[in-house]
């Protein structure tokens, strides 16, 4: 335990350098522009709808402009064959409108765009035509795409050329990148992107709290040592299995195959029971490999984002397998709710940062190691218990939303003031 101690002292000591910029600045009106807005299932569209009601809550003004929108909704555009595959990961394309853009942007400060394609390069060349800074998220990780497309993935260059394709139609055209990671941020200067760069995480909504600091007025705010002691203490076994708990599109890249895997090769297989929220193309042949390899039967498929605060706290352990991320908002949703993570470490995955302790991380891909990591939790719940309260504090007081969306206004208004003096 000294050994994760000491990692957990040093994750603290690099996180409390950054401190939030003063959000209480002159009000801002800012216009979010992304495809789809109320798609509670797509973590993008999550993140969005939490930084507005955060700005909001600090006394700006949000203009949210997309699929769903309550005052400038866009229509859906059905793309043949691609609206397909995209609506099956919780994606959907908006159809562009000048008239709906140009009522939006009328009287704002600045815009901020999600997504690189049509519906957001339409917007910037709008904002731009009206006079308007224009910021960009990073939010579309190409390996992503790439996993999805079959065989095209394994043509050389694939990936490489859609991070070209991108910066081509916006992000060498915006005034400032926001990614959520460093590693996105070394991969999109890797691929030559010349834009100042601003890493900010999406941040978690407060909804998502432990259990042991469930009454309103911790809601959200940051715990204390006694609050942190009054988790229970946990004893698996047959008559209290270890509840494994996976959150995200069921797809290639998530590689939850391995998960499924691990968990038939842990020598506490019989006393493992697990959860995957999500959507995705591969649930069907993901439910048929849990059926066959594991004795207890596997909860696969959709959760509403509502129901996911108390679905995470119901659980002991959560495992991201995950090949590709930028950065993994399921996961800090679940160290919000007390969970310890235990993620796969890959060169195109930002969520193994999240690991404090050897104990949390395992090689991508690696089903054994990952048996014995569960092993090893499910053996020592005293220091799962532990962890549970560290991971809970270090999530509050890293990835609050309010600490992203302070870091957000900071990126605009450097826009704003460069934007004035040209």
């Amino acid at each position: 335990m000294e050994g994760m101690t000491e990692r957990h002292d040093h994750a603290t000591q690099q996180t409390s350098h950054t401190q939030p910029g003063d959000g209480r600045r002159k009000p801002l009106t800012i216009v979010m522009v992304l495809d789809a807005v109320g798609n509670r299932g797509n973590g993008t569209s999550n993140s969005a709808l939490q930084w507005a009601q955060q700005l909001k809550r600090e006394g700006h003004h949000v203009r949210l402009v997309g699929i769903g929108a309550p005052e400038y909704p866009a229509q859906e555009n059905l793309i043949p064959f691609v609206s397909w595959i995209s609506r099956k990961q919780q994606m959907h394309f908006a159809k562009p409108s000048d008239a709906l853009f140009r009522r939006a942007f009328e009287g704002a400060d600045i815009v901020h765009i999600y997504m690189p394609f049509n519906f957001g390069r339409h917007a910037m060349r709008v904002a731009r035509s009206m006079g308007l800074p224009v910021t960009a998220g990073f939010h579309v990780q190409p390996e992503n795409i790439t996993y999805s497309a079959g065989p095209l993935r394994w043509i050389p260059g694939v990936a490489t050329f859609i991070y070209w394709l991108f910066r081509h139609w916006m992000y060498s055209k915006v005034d400032a990148i926001h990614v959520p990671s460093d590693m996105g941020a070394r991969l999109l200067r890797k691929h030559h992107y010349r834009k100042p760069i601003h890493v900010i995480s999406n941040g978690y909504d407060t909804r998502f709290t432990p259990p042991f600091a469930m009454d309103e007025q911790s809601m959200g705010a940051l715990l204390t040592d006694e609050e942190l002691i009054e988790a229970d203490e946990i004893h698996f076994g047959p008559d209290r299995p270890m509840r494994i708990v996976a959150s995200g599109r069921l797809s290639n890249e998530k590689d939850q195959r391995t998960l499924i895997k691990a968990i038939s090769l842990s020598k506490h297989a019989d006393d493992i029971t697990l959860t995957i929220a999500g959507t995705g193309p591969i649930g069907n042949r993901l439910r048929r490999m849990a059926k066959r390899l594991l004795k207890n039967p596997a909860d696969i498929g959709f959760h509403a984002n509502s129901t996911m605060p108390q679905l995470l706290r119901s659980q002991d352990l959560l495992v991201h397998p995950s090949i590709v991320d930028l950065e993994s908002l399921s996961v800090i949703e679940g160290m919000a709710c007390g969970l310890v993570p235990v993620v796969a470490d890959s060169p195109l995955s930002a969520a193994g940062d999240f690991a404090l302790d050897p104990h949390c991380s395992f090689p991508v891909k690696d089903a054994q190691t990952l048996a014995e990591r569960i092993d090893w939790w499910f053996e020592h719940p005293a220091e799962l218990v532990q962890w549970r309260r560290i991971y809970a504090k270090h999530t509050q007081e890293t990835y609050r939303v309010a600490i992203s969306v302070h870091k957000f206004l900071d990126m605009e208004h450097e826009v704003l003031r460069h934007h004035r003096e040209s």
